[in-house]
């Protein structure tokens, strides 16, 4: 929740001149077949060579492997259709197409897929400009996705574009990626589920103390998100906590030391479009700059409001001018709003990740808001005519109850 991910490298990516010299004939000690490469066979079919290619949980090829099969497969197979049989040997392999995954091998393996596509893509671009091949690659990636708790890393920059596009009319061709923002949807969704969780987690105690002590425990949890520049965490909790099945609480709230809550509140007021909370923001951001740790690099931008921002600025201003030119200026603002998060979500994550903690945060059953209004009105009863007929209609609904 208060970490940021870490990112793919292919720094270590080999290339034509890396794979050395060629290998000599076999000697009269060596026999066909033996390996040139560790684990890679002198030949082989077809099929066992993209089996060798592909990743699994437990296993990686050789990066050279990797080079010199793509390189030398177009010759007897299109990229397209070998994408396809990779996506569909991983699909098989990792019982990808199964109602209930396997979580803990999917983490493994995903990973490493999501490493042999940055290489592929890095070394042979041109094997990617099929809308046959997108297809591929998202429904692969989109079938590990659930499994990944790190979902900031795989939002990609093309995807602030593709969720407002429209078809330039004096395009000439489609855009290969139209509407497909699924990861960017992803973390969106998590944030709204880490709104619920602190309001189920509140709501679901039936103790006024235990009640306020889960509260003040989120104010803590918050304040160690806007310290280290977690500024979506930070609002998802305030909001959790903002709901109002949560803050109708007032005999809980009134055991609540809420000083600091109402000071993080504060830096995230809308008033002013945010004017406080943009203030932070670009104290973060210089610090990140300017920073000799990881820690003190993490700036993880109100995501929402990031993406209203690209909305409207794509709304404002038109793509081209009168005269037919491409309105460059516009491109611009955008490329620095995304660059600027394309760099922050790059920063290595200097916290161990403790599989408990993500287990439950993942988890965790949360209330409805049907659920939650119950849980309050049964805590803390209703206080006004309104609220008890809902709370009425509720616990017939929910309960069963008259």
């Amino acid at each position: 929740m208060v970490g940021m991910p870490r990112t793919l490298s292919t720094s270590n990516m080999v290339t034509p001149g890396s794979l050395g010299p060629p290998h000599p004939e076999p000697t009269d000690g060596e026999q066909a077949g033996q390996p040139l490469l560790d684990g890679a066979p002198s030949s082989a079919s077809l099929d066992t060579l993209i089996e060798q290619l592909v990743p699994k949980a437990d296993y990686y090829p050789e990066k050279a492997y990797i080079f010199t099969f793509l390189l030398s497969s177009r010759l007897f197979i299109e990229p397209q259709e070998l994408l396809a049989r990779v996506c569909h040997l991983c699909i098989e392999q990792q019982q990808l197409d199964k109602p209930v995954l396997d979580k803990a091998q999917v983490r493994k393996f995903g990973p490493k897929l999501l490493q042999l596509l940055a290489e592929w893509t890095e070394t042979f671009p041109r094997d990617f400009q099929e809308e046959s091949t997108i297809s591929h690659l998202k429904d692969v990636v989109g079938r590990i996705a659930p499994c990944d708790e790190e979902r900031l890393q795989h939002i990609g920059p093309e995807e602030f574009v593709q969720a407002f596009v429209n078809k330039d009319p004096l395009a000439s061709t489609k855009p290969c990626f139209s509407d497909k923002t699924n990861n960017l949807e992803a973390y969106v969704k998590w944030f709204n589920r880490l709104c619920y969780l602190v309001a189920t987690e509140i709501c679901m105690l039936s103790k006024k103390k235990q009640r306020a002590q889960v509260i003040e425990f989120f104010i803590d949890v918050a304040r160690e998100c806007f310290n280290i520049g977690n500024f979506n965490s930070l609002m998802a909790i305030i909001s959790g906590m903002n709901m109002s099945p949560v803050s109708r609480l007032k005999k809980t709230w009134a055991k609540v030391k809420t000083a600091k809550f109402f000071i993080l509140e504060h830096q995230m007021d809308p008033t002013g479009n945010f004017c406080n909370y943009r203030t932070a923001l670009r104290g973060a951001a210089h610090r990140s700059l300017t920073a000799h740790s990881s820690r003190e690099k993490i700036v993880i931008p109100f995501f929402s409001l990031l993406i209203k921002d690209i909305y409207f600025l794509n709304e404002g201003c038109a793509n081209r001018l009168p005269n037919g030119h491409i309105n460059f200026e516009k491109f611009l603002e955008l490329a620095k709003q995304v660059g600027e998060f394309i760099t922050w979500k790059q920063v290595e994550c200097p916290f161990e990740q403790d599989p408990s903690i993500t287990h439950y945060l993942h988890t965790a059953p949360i209330f409805s808001e049907d659920g939650l209004y119950l849980a309050s009105y049964e805590s803390e009863s209703p206080e006004n005519q309104t609220e008890k007929e809902r709370w009425k209609s509720l616990r017939s609904s929910i309960l069963g109850k008259t």
